[in-house]
Parts: structure tokens; sequence; C-alpha cells
């Protein structure tokens, strides 16, 4: 099953692309998008649905994973949440089914604490795509994790 799990954010979106099945799970992809700081608001979230539009059209998933936001009191708190909503919306809007869980649950999922530090985390993505090298940056990692959160929890 290949699965496209989904870190949001404003600025950085971390994605990760992997083929998963009872015998392995292959990393096939993963990067961040990136959006212009002056740029309008708008303008970032048409960046960000037009590049995760080329990425479900090249990789054509048969699940999206996103990691479920919990609210801080933050002033990126708004802009976080409606990054969010693009990239639900256009997983929706390609028929992509989705699924979502919170920070706590990847973290027990890929590595067995909900409380797991991220070098835990790192390590537990690694282990399971079989990765010589850590993927970079953290963001990239992050999705790898949510996308191995939901096929593990399928």
């Amino acid at each position: 099953m290949r699965i496209l799990g989904i870190d949001p954010g404003l600025a950085r979106v971390g994605y990760g692309v992997i083929d998963a099945s009872e015998s392995k799970q292959e990393m096939l992809d993963c990067g961040i998008i990136c959006t212009d700081s002056k740029q309008s608001e708008g303008e970032r979230l048409v960046e960000i649905t037009d590049d995760l539009t080329h990425l479900i059209q090249r990789w054509e998933p048969k699940l999206g994973v996103v990691e479920k936001f919990f609210f801080y009191r933050s002033s990126r708190t708004i802009s976080v949440v409606q990054a969010r909503g693009v990239i639900m919306m256009t997983l929706a809007r390609f028929h992509v089914p989705t699924i979502e869980f919170p920070p706590m649950q990847i973290k027990l999922a890929i590595a067995g604490s909900g409380h797991a530090e991220k070098g835990e985390v790192l390590n537990a993505v690694m282990r399971e795509l079989k990765l010589d090298q850590p993927p970079r940056p953290d963001d990239a990692a992050d999705a790898l994790a949510i996308a191995l959160t939901g096929w593990f929890q399928r």
C-alpha cells in the first residue's frame, strides 16, 4: 500500500511516501514543501496546495496520514491550522482516504512510548525503513513516522 505521511505547517510541510506490505516497508520519497515568508498567507496556502497536488499525482497514494494538530498558545496556531485545512482539502479533492494521529500516538506506534524523544523516533524510522542515513530535514523524518503509523494502525 502506498502511503503519504504529512507533517503540517505553514512555513514547512514535511512529507514522506512509503510502500508498505506485510513483508517490508520502503521509503520512496521524502522532503518538505517550503513557502516564502515574504508571500501573503493566502499565496503560501496556494503553494502548499499546488505542491501537494503534484505529490499526489506523482505517487498516487492509497492512504494519506496527517498529524493531528494540538492547540498551543502561539501566534502561529491559526496559520498552521489553515495549512492543515488545505492539506486535508487537497487529499479529499483527490479522493485519498485520510486518517489522523496525534503526536503521542505516533511516538507510541513508532518508538513504543508516547513520550519518546525525537532521536528515538528517528532511530525507529531508520530501522523500519532500513535506512543507512537519517532522512532530512526533521519535518521529512517526522512525515515518514506519520506514514508508518498509518501502516501500523491501519
